[in-house]
């Protein structure tokens, strides 16, 4: 280790973010290899090392001949403050090089706020922010991930975003790139063939023309470029790679544990949840293959508990066969399993005996809205006759920790549907004393809500979102409803959700707001120690643009949406008529009862879901 960073770390909290070596880290010899990535996490250790997805593409892209993919992480502040001043350059985990030595720098972007830390991990690396900055084809500089179903904020900076999921893109980028390096391409080469991959969208091949008012008159597509980027989905879920023996982090993590994924997808129709909308269709997973990732991760890393993760965990058919094939290993061994996701209208006893076999945790539910009105027009499928029969299931069998989430703000909400949160949590409470089984340490629930937040893709794409004032509003009032002792309330911030639909649904002029946020200190916004609202709206004004041009305002179903070029598979005639039944208040049905048309079938091979 360098002098100078073994001196640092004796200065920053949890150095153990920073120093690798941990168990199943892979290393390769660098004689042997044609290639190397860097792939990198826009936010600190803890977070990326509990991400599944980071963990898929690290050990998949590791199984390339040649090719080496390390791990990157954003620095906490007092290490990026010792980093700067000692002149260090941000290095990967596994070999400690500099990231500006690599030929590939991916970065898994799963929630718009970490933008900046994009922009500063690049900085801190010496690399030019903008693509256009960056002449030669080395090192090409990619995102993927969530976010980039709206690729439009980070056109700027991004060489190319894919759209969908990265398993087998990433593999065929590589493979062009290997060869790029080989041959001695031009960057301008490789992205005119890489643009050729499904799946991946190279913003300098499309140029936004804007109307007087501000809006989109077209995205003009250049020569090279397709009309639409079409996003990509892993057709053969069921053998699909699946990291069994991922590296087991030298520190605490948000998410200690095995997670086994059991299915892609969402058979629900929520009107407001994009990844619901952009991971569709549904794909599973077999019992016998969970069960053996399952055990195999456990051996391979020695952790002690399990979690099961999907969209909805408890739509996932075989469910109570796969618990009790994991609990057949799990028990004997003290080895936890927890089920999140669950939803309120399909929760058993015999469901709730088997996830507390082994050490009992809280419960978490969704209603996401107060009213049964309400949760018709966001099409949550969940009555509350379902969420009252789960929690007193719940109590008899000596639960005593309930979580429940809800949103503010949702389209057509009322002061009704406020209140209808405090009316429910205080009939949760209610079923307390005549049904619960241990009230020796008593009863607690905590509603926490957030403010809705438009996105792309989705059936509320075009809606506004409320003025943060009338959010505050609505707060309050919950607030004054909610004085029960056994009951805390929390509520999410309303100056970052009004930046998160700005960067949700901006255009390419977004980026220069990015910028001058970042060149202005901002960095790490996820975290409320750093989060500053009047930055953003100081580089808002100095790029002359409104945040609420972006976040509150109304679309037509005519106007040019900033991610019109990228297709997630759902047809937008089908959102928008989804969007007209939610003023309805009209439910559609789940994907099991009766396949509503939303064209996303068509991206499996013969067009079959397996739902």
């Amino acid at each position: 280790m360098d002098k100078k960073l073994a001196r640092i770390l004796q200065r920053v909290q949890k150095p153990a973010r920073y120093t690798g070596g941990e168990y199943n880290q892979i290393v390769k010899d660098k004689s042997k290899l044609d290639l190397r990535m860097a792939l990198c996490f826009p936010d600190t250790y803890e977070i990326g090392m509990s991400n599944l997805g980071m963990k898929i593409l690290y050990g998949a892209i590791n199984e390339m001949d040649g090719v080496w993919c390390e791990r990157v992480f954003a620095p906490w502040g007092d290490m990026e403050d010792e980093l700067r001043s000692a002149g260090i350059p941000l290095w990967a985990l596994e070999s400690g090089d500099c990231l500006s030595s690599f030929d590939a720098i991916g970065f898994s972007i799963g929630y718009e706020i970490a933008y900046l830390d994009v922009l500063n991990m690049l900085d801190l690396a010496g690399i030019p922010l903008r693509s256009d900055e960056r002449k030669e084809l080395l090192p090409l500089v990619f995102a993927g991930g969530t976010s980039c179903c709206n690729p439009e904020p980070m056109a700027d900076f991004m060489d190319l975003m894919l759209i969908g999921e990265g398993e087998e893109m990433d593999v065929e980028l590589l493979e062009l790139l290997r060869t790029a390096k080989k041959q001695g391409w031009t960057k301008r080469q490789f992205l005119l063939e890489a643009a050729k991959i499904g799946g991946v969208y190279v913003p300098s091949l499309y140029h936004p023309v804007y109307n007087d008012d501000g809006t989109i008159n077209r995205i003009e597509a250049l020569e090279g470029a397709p009309e639409q980027v079409q996003k990509r989905i892993i057709t053969d879920f069921e053998n699909s790679y699946f990291p069994t023996a991922p590296v087991v982090p030298s520190t605490e993590i948000v998410h200690d544990r095995v997670t086994l994924e059991l299915f892609r997808g969402c058979i629900r129709g929520c009107r407001f949840c994009q990844a619901g909308y952009v991971y569709r269709p549904v794909r599973p997973r077999s019992v016998e293959k969970v069960v053996q990732q399952g055990i195999d991760s456990l051996e391979n890393t020695g952790y002690q508990e399990v979690t099961l993760s999907s969209l909805s965990t408890s739509d996932y058919r075989p469910l109570n066969e796969l618990c009790d094939g994991l609990l057949d290993f799990c028990v004997p061994r003290s080895i936890g399993l927890s089920l999140p996701s669950l939803r309120a209208d399909n929760f058993s006893i015999e469901l709730m005996h088997k996830v507390q076999s082994v050490r009992k945790s809280g419960l978490t539910f969704a209603p996401e809205a107060g009213t049964q009105r309400l949760r018709d027009a966001i099409n949550k499928n969940v009555r509350e006759e379902d969420l009252l029969n789960t929690c007193r299931i719940a109590f008899e069998g000596g639960w005593n920790n309930v979580k429940l989430y809800f949103m503010l703000g949702l389209p057509t909400e009322t002061d009704e549907d406020v209140l209808g949160i405090a009316d429910l949590a205080m009939k949760v409470l209610a079923l307390w004393k005549p049904y619960a089984s241990n009230k020796a340490k008593g009863l607690r629930i905590t509603v926490s809500t957030s403010c809705f937040v438009p996105k792309p893709h989705t059936p509320f794409q075009w809606e506004p979102q409320v003025d943060m004032d009338e959010y505050r509003r609505r707060v309050t009032l919950l607030r004054e409803h909610l004085r029960a002792k056994a009951i805390t309330y929390n509520w999410h911030d309303a100056d970052t959700s009004l930046i998160e639909a700005v960067l949700s649904r901006g255009d390419r002029r977004v980026g220069a707001v990015l910028e001058e946020v970042w060149r202005n200190g901002g960095r790490l916004n996820s975290w409320s120690d750093y989060f500053d609202f009047q930055r953003w709206l100081d580089a808002f004004e100095k790029c002359d643009l409104d945040p609420k041009f972006y976040a509150c305002r109304e679309r037509g179903f005519d106007e040019v949406l900033p991610w019109s070029r990228v297709s997630m598979g759902v047809s937008p005639k089908f959102m928008w008529r989804e969007r007209e039944m939610c003023y309805k208040a009209e439910l559609s049905p789940d994907c099991r009862v009766k396949c509503t048309g939303c064209g996303a079938v068509r991206l499996l091979k013969g067009g079959r879901c397996d739902e």
